[in-house]
Protein backbone atom coordinates (compact mmCIF):
# COMPACT_ATOMS: atom_id res chain seq x y z
CA UNK A 1 0.00 0.00 0.00
CA UNK A 2 1.66 3.63 -1.23
CA UNK A 3 0.85 5.84 2.34
CA UNK A 4 2.20 8.72 1.07
CA UNK A 5 2.69 10.69 -2.64
CA UNK A 6 4.65 13.61 -3.36
CA UNK A 7 3.80 15.30 -6.33
CA UNK A 8 5.67 18.09 -7.53
CA UNK A 9 4.97 21.23 -10.31
CA UNK A 10 8.25 20.51 -12.34
CA UNK A 11 7.80 23.79 -14.60
CA UNK A 12 7.09 26.06 -11.80
CA UNK A 13 10.17 24.89 -9.50
CA UNK A 14 12.15 24.97 -12.83
CA UNK A 15 11.42 28.77 -13.53
CA UNK A 16 11.94 28.87 -9.47
CA UNK A 17 15.20 27.37 -9.01
CA UNK A 18 16.24 29.07 -12.28
CA UNK A 19 15.71 32.52 -11.27
CA UNK A 20 16.83 32.00 -7.63
CA UNK A 21 20.01 30.49 -8.18
CA UNK A 22 22.32 33.15 -10.57
CA UNK A 23 25.90 32.55 -12.46
CA UNK A 24 26.25 28.82 -12.86
CA UNK A 25 27.48 26.86 -15.43
CA UNK A 26 30.18 24.48 -16.50
CA UNK A 27 33.51 25.25 -17.98
CA UNK A 28 31.92 24.51 -21.68
CA UNK A 29 29.38 27.18 -21.01
CA UNK A 30 26.25 25.11 -20.41
CA UNK A 31 24.30 26.91 -17.86
CA UNK A 32 23.56 24.69 -15.03
CA UNK A 33 21.59 27.19 -12.31
CA UNK A 34 18.03 25.85 -12.72
CA UNK A 35 19.51 22.32 -12.70
CA UNK A 36 20.87 23.29 -9.13
CA UNK A 37 17.91 24.42 -7.75
CA UNK A 38 15.85 22.33 -9.07
CA UNK A 39 17.70 19.31 -7.63
CA UNK A 40 18.20 21.23 -4.53
CA UNK A 41 14.59 21.97 -3.94
CA UNK A 42 13.50 18.22 -4.72
CA UNK A 43 16.12 16.31 -2.47
CA UNK A 44 14.92 18.60 0.91
CA UNK A 45 11.25 17.82 -0.30
CA UNK A 46 11.98 14.11 -0.41
CA UNK A 47 14.24 14.07 2.79
CA UNK A 48 11.60 16.35 5.20
CA UNK A 49 8.15 14.54 4.11
CA UNK A 50 10.03 10.73 2.58
CA UNK A 51 7.29 9.98 0.47
CA UNK A 52 6.69 6.49 -0.49
CA UNK A 53 6.23 7.39 -4.56
CA UNK A 54 7.70 10.97 -6.26
CA UNK A 55 6.28 12.36 -9.65
CA UNK A 56 7.39 15.62 -11.27
CA UNK A 57 4.85 16.82 -13.56
CA UNK A 58 5.67 19.28 -16.42
CA UNK A 59 2.88 21.98 -18.59
CA UNK A 60 2.19 20.26 -21.98
CA UNK A 61 0.51 23.33 -23.33
CA UNK A 62 -3.01 24.82 -22.32
CA UNK A 63 -5.82 22.18 -23.17
CA UNK A 64 -8.42 23.14 -25.90
CA UNK A 65 -11.16 23.87 -23.75
CA UNK A 66 -9.49 26.79 -22.54
CA UNK A 67 -8.44 28.64 -25.34
CA UNK A 68 -11.94 27.55 -26.54
CA UNK A 69 -13.23 29.45 -23.97
CA UNK A 70 -10.57 32.18 -23.72
CA UNK A 71 -8.04 32.57 -26.27
CA UNK A 72 -6.74 35.13 -24.22
CA UNK A 73 -5.57 32.51 -21.37
CA UNK A 74 -1.82 32.97 -20.64
CA UNK A 75 -1.40 34.76 -23.73
CA UNK A 76 0.54 37.24 -21.85
CA UNK A 77 3.32 34.77 -20.40
CA UNK A 78 6.64 35.60 -22.08
CA UNK A 79 8.66 32.74 -23.76
CA UNK A 80 10.74 30.49 -21.71
CA UNK A 81 14.19 32.18 -21.50
CA UNK A 82 16.31 30.13 -23.59
CA UNK A 83 19.02 29.26 -21.22
CA UNK A 84 16.06 27.67 -18.61
CA UNK A 85 15.23 26.40 -21.80
CA UNK A 86 18.46 24.41 -22.44
CA UNK A 87 18.17 23.27 -19.16
CA UNK A 88 15.08 21.01 -19.60
CA UNK A 89 16.56 18.13 -21.29
CA UNK A 90 19.36 17.93 -17.72
CA UNK A 91 16.42 18.26 -15.46
CA UNK A 92 14.80 15.29 -17.33
CA UNK A 93 18.39 13.37 -17.34
CA UNK A 94 18.22 13.90 -13.50
CA UNK A 95 14.58 12.91 -12.85
CA UNK A 96 15.69 9.74 -15.09
CA UNK A 97 18.92 9.14 -13.36
CA UNK A 98 17.47 9.08 -9.87
CA UNK A 99 14.81 7.23 -10.50
CA UNK A 100 11.89 10.07 -10.44
CA UNK A 101 9.09 9.25 -12.98
CA UNK A 102 8.31 12.88 -15.05
CA UNK A 103 4.94 13.29 -16.77
CA UNK A 104 4.57 15.98 -19.83
CA UNK A 105 1.43 15.50 -21.44
CA UNK A 106 0.89 17.85 -24.87
CA UNK A 107 -1.63 19.96 -24.27
CA UNK A 108 -2.44 18.97 -20.89
CA UNK A 109 -0.94 21.82 -17.73
CA UNK A 110 0.72 20.30 -14.92
CA UNK A 111 -1.97 21.56 -12.39
CA UNK A 112 -4.32 19.17 -14.52
CA UNK A 113 -2.12 16.19 -14.54
CA UNK A 114 -1.32 17.01 -10.70
CA UNK A 115 -5.31 16.86 -9.59
CA UNK A 116 -5.81 13.92 -11.21
CA UNK A 117 -2.91 12.20 -9.65
CA UNK A 118 -4.14 13.62 -6.24
CA UNK A 119 -8.01 12.42 -6.97
CA UNK A 120 -6.35 8.76 -7.07
CA UNK A 121 -3.94 8.76 -4.55
CA UNK A 122 -6.25 10.06 -2.48
CA UNK A 123 -9.54 7.30 -3.06
CA UNK A 124 -6.41 4.66 -2.17
CA UNK A 125 -6.00 6.24 1.36
CA UNK A 126 -2.33 7.76 1.05
CA UNK A 127 -1.83 11.23 2.33
CA UNK A 128 -0.78 13.68 -0.94
CA UNK A 129 1.40 16.54 -1.10
CA UNK A 130 1.79 18.82 -4.18
CA UNK A 131 4.87 21.04 -3.91
CA UNK A 132 3.70 24.21 -5.80
CA UNK A 133 3.38 27.69 -5.60
CA UNK A 134 -0.34 27.47 -7.26
CA UNK A 135 -3.15 29.22 -5.82
CA UNK A 136 -5.59 27.24 -8.50
CA UNK A 137 -4.53 23.81 -6.62
CA UNK A 138 -6.06 24.84 -3.27
CA UNK A 139 -8.99 24.00 -4.49
CA UNK A 140 -7.70 20.25 -4.29
CA UNK A 141 -7.05 20.49 -0.36
CA UNK A 142 -8.79 18.53 1.88
CA UNK A 143 -8.05 15.67 4.86
CA UNK A 144 -5.89 13.75 2.86
CA UNK A 145 -4.08 16.47 0.44
CA UNK A 146 -2.27 19.19 1.10
CA UNK A 147 0.42 22.09 -0.38
CA UNK A 148 4.06 22.14 0.81
CA UNK A 149 5.80 25.07 -0.88
CA UNK A 150 8.80 24.05 -3.14
CA UNK A 151 11.29 26.66 -1.03
CA UNK A 152 9.87 25.57 2.75
CA UNK A 153 9.49 22.21 3.19
CA UNK A 154 8.99 22.81 6.57
CA UNK A 155 5.11 24.03 5.70
CA UNK A 156 2.23 22.89 5.03
CA UNK A 157 -1.04 23.55 3.83
CA UNK A 158 -4.04 22.06 4.93
CA UNK A 159 -7.45 23.21 4.91
CA UNK A 160 -7.67 25.05 8.39
CA UNK A 161 -4.32 26.97 6.31
CA UNK A 162 -5.66 28.01 3.17
CA UNK A 163 -8.96 29.48 5.29
CA UNK A 164 -6.16 31.51 7.00
CA UNK A 165 -4.60 32.10 3.81
CA UNK A 166 -7.44 33.21 1.94
CA UNK A 167 -10.36 33.74 3.56
CA UNK A 168 -12.68 30.59 2.23
CA UNK A 169 -12.62 27.08 2.60
CA UNK A 170 -11.18 24.61 0.09
CA UNK A 171 -14.22 24.02 -2.03
CA UNK A 172 -14.94 27.70 -2.08
CA UNK A 173 -11.49 28.64 -3.98
CA UNK A 174 -12.72 28.49 -7.81
CA UNK A 175 -15.56 30.65 -6.41
CA UNK A 176 -13.22 32.74 -5.06
CA UNK A 177 -10.70 33.03 -7.89
CA UNK A 178 -13.60 32.95 -10.26
CA UNK A 179 -14.38 36.55 -9.10
CA UNK A 180 -11.12 38.07 -8.52
CA UNK A 181 -9.53 37.19 -11.54
CA UNK A 182 -6.30 35.33 -11.56
CA UNK A 183 -3.17 38.30 -13.10
CA UNK A 184 -0.84 35.01 -13.59
CA UNK A 185 -3.32 32.97 -16.12
CA UNK A 186 -4.63 36.39 -17.90
CA UNK A 187 -8.33 35.65 -16.02
CA UNK A 188 -9.87 38.78 -15.27
CA UNK A 189 -12.02 38.87 -12.01
CA UNK A 190 -15.78 40.74 -11.85
CA UNK A 191 -14.65 44.61 -12.34
CA UNK A 192 -14.53 46.05 -8.66
CA UNK A 193 -14.65 42.64 -6.78
CA UNK A 194 -11.37 42.11 -4.81
CA UNK A 195 -10.10 39.08 -2.30
CA UNK A 196 -11.93 40.90 0.36
CA UNK A 197 -15.47 41.43 -0.52
CA UNK A 198 -15.07 38.01 -2.60
CA UNK A 199 -14.40 36.55 0.67
CA UNK A 200 -17.53 38.60 2.06
CA UNK A 201 -19.67 37.68 -0.07
CA UNK A 202 -18.95 33.65 -0.24
CA UNK A 203 -18.98 33.99 3.42
CA UNK A 204 -23.11 35.24 3.00
CA UNK A 205 -23.89 33.14 0.36
CA UNK A 206 -21.69 29.95 0.41
CA UNK A 207 -20.87 29.94 -2.88
CA UNK A 208 -20.90 31.88 -6.38
CA UNK A 209 -24.34 30.78 -7.71
CA UNK A 210 -25.96 31.24 -4.51
CA UNK A 211 -24.46 35.06 -4.90
CA UNK A 212 -25.56 35.33 -8.37
CA UNK A 213 -29.24 34.03 -7.36
CA UNK A 214 -29.30 36.26 -4.32
CA UNK A 215 -27.62 39.35 -5.45
CA UNK A 216 -30.72 41.15 -5.11
CA UNK A 217 -30.39 40.92 -1.12
CA UNK A 218 -27.12 42.57 -0.84
CA UNK A 219 -27.80 45.99 0.39
CA UNK A 220 -25.24 48.07 -1.47
CA UNK A 221 -26.39 48.90 -5.06
CA UNK A 222 -22.78 49.51 -6.43
CA UNK A 223 -22.23 45.67 -5.27
CA UNK A 224 -25.06 44.31 -6.37
CA UNK A 225 -24.15 45.91 -9.53
CA UNK A 226 -20.77 45.02 -10.29
CA UNK A 227 -21.62 41.44 -9.10
CA UNK A 228 -24.97 41.50 -12.09
CA UNK A 229 -22.33 43.08 -14.58
CA UNK A 230 -20.18 40.65 -14.03
CA UNK A 231 -22.02 37.51 -14.38
CA UNK A 232 -21.02 36.12 -17.67
CA UNK A 233 -17.12 36.60 -16.52
CA UNK A 234 -17.53 35.02 -13.48
CA UNK A 235 -18.99 31.86 -14.39
CA UNK A 236 -16.50 31.68 -17.39
CA UNK A 237 -14.14 31.79 -14.83
CA UNK A 238 -15.27 28.83 -12.96
CA UNK A 239 -15.51 26.87 -15.93
CA UNK A 240 -11.36 27.92 -16.92
CA UNK A 241 -10.74 27.52 -12.92
CA UNK A 242 -12.06 24.29 -12.36
CA UNK A 243 -9.03 21.43 -12.71
CA UNK A 244 -9.82 18.62 -14.39
CA UNK A 245 -9.43 15.58 -12.33
CA UNK A 246 -9.40 12.98 -15.18
CA UNK A 247 -6.32 13.65 -17.75
CA UNK A 248 -6.26 10.74 -20.49
CA UNK A 249 -2.91 9.73 -20.31
CA UNK A 250 -1.95 9.94 -16.85
CA UNK A 251 -0.39 6.38 -15.74
CA UNK A 252 -1.91 5.05 -12.53
CA UNK A 253 -0.15 4.77 -9.21
CA UNK A 254 0.07 1.07 -9.65
CA UNK A 255 3.06 1.32 -12.93
CA UNK A 256 4.51 4.33 -11.13
CA UNK A 257 7.48 3.21 -9.51
CA UNK A 258 9.17 4.27 -6.20
CA UNK A 259 12.06 6.20 -6.54
CA UNK A 260 15.27 3.83 -7.22
CA UNK A 261 18.70 6.35 -7.73
CA UNK A 262 21.32 4.67 -8.90
CA UNK A 263 24.45 6.00 -6.67
CA UNK A 264 27.41 5.60 -9.22
CA UNK A 265 25.28 7.37 -12.23
CA UNK A 266 24.54 9.96 -10.19
CA UNK A 267 27.78 10.62 -8.68
CA UNK A 268 28.41 10.53 -12.98
CA UNK A 269 26.01 12.83 -13.97
CA UNK A 270 26.94 15.35 -11.24
CA UNK A 271 30.36 15.30 -11.74
CA UNK A 272 29.40 15.45 -15.63
CA UNK A 273 27.64 18.86 -15.39
CA UNK A 274 30.25 19.87 -12.23
CA UNK A 275 27.44 19.78 -9.58
CA UNK A 276 30.53 18.68 -7.42
CA UNK A 277 28.78 19.25 -4.15
CA UNK A 278 26.13 17.07 -5.32
CA UNK A 279 28.77 14.56 -6.39
CA UNK A 280 30.47 14.92 -3.23
CA UNK A 281 27.11 13.85 -1.30
CA UNK A 282 25.92 10.90 -3.66
CA UNK A 283 29.27 9.27 -2.87
CA UNK A 284 29.39 9.78 0.96
CA UNK A 285 28.03 6.09 2.78
CA UNK A 286 24.83 7.70 4.87
CA UNK A 287 25.78 8.82 8.20
CA UNK A 288 25.03 5.99 10.79
CA UNK A 289 21.87 6.09 12.52
CA UNK A 290 22.73 7.65 16.06
CA UNK A 291 22.05 5.40 19.31
CA UNK A 292 19.16 6.72 21.86
CA UNK A 293 21.50 8.30 24.66
CA UNK A 294 20.86 6.01 28.33
CA UNK A 295 18.77 7.57 30.70
CA UNK A 296 20.20 9.42 33.21
CA UNK A 297 19.96 8.05 36.18
CA UNK A 298 17.23 9.66 38.91
CA UNK A 299 18.10 12.11 41.31
CA UNK A 300 18.65 10.84 44.42
CA UNK A 301 15.03 12.24 45.67
CA UNK A 302 13.24 10.56 42.56
CA UNK A 303 14.42 7.05 43.39
CA UNK A 304 11.71 4.64 43.93
CA UNK A 305 11.19 1.01 44.55
CA UNK A 306 8.20 0.80 42.52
Amino acid sequence: MIASVLIVDGTAVAYRAFYAVQGLATRDHQPTNALFGFVRMLRQLEARWHPDRVVVTFDGGSPAHRLEQCPAYKAQRAPMPDDLRSQLPLINEYLATAGIPAILLKGQEADDVMATLADRAARTGAVVRLATSDKDLMQLVDDRVRIVPPTKTDEELDAAGVAAKTGVRPAQIVDWLALIGDVADNIPGVDGIGPKTATKLLARFGTLAECLARADEIESASLRGKLQAGRAVAELNVRLMTLDKNVPGVPDWGVLPAPAPDAARLQAFFEKYELHRFAAETAAPPPAPRAPKPPAPPAPDQLSLF
